[in-house]
């Protein structure tokens, strides 16, 4: 399996209309995506205009399918406009822990 870590530090005053994007783009992926097996949004407590994405992919051509689809090329040209600055990390899942 194939994981990307982002960090994203959104632009001032883009917080609310990233999160409702990303998070329509992020439900679209699980359920629409064979090779996309999650995807999550996650807020930075302590900072308010920090966000992290945990994607999990089959491999890296699954993510490069995900970026081909509908969903993402439509979303992609807003969510980068909301974005100051993004990193991302990029590994493989050496062992997963599923909840019960």
């Amino acid at each position: 399996m194939y994981c990307i870590f982002i960090k994203v530090e959104l632009k001032e005053g883009a917080k609310a209309e990233y999160l409702k994007i990303i998070s329509e783009n992020a439900a679209a992926s699980v359920r629409d995506e064979p090779g996309c097996h999650q995807f999550d949004v996650l807020e930075d407590r302590e900072a308010p205009n920090l966000n992290y994405l945990y994607e999990l992919y089959e491999s890296p051509a699954a993510l490069q399918t995900h970026k081909e689809t509908a969903h993402y090329l439509k979303d992609r040209p807003r969510i980068n406009e909301l974005i100051a600055r993004q990193t991302v990390l990029r590994a493989d899942l050496v062992s997963a822990n599923p909840s019960r």
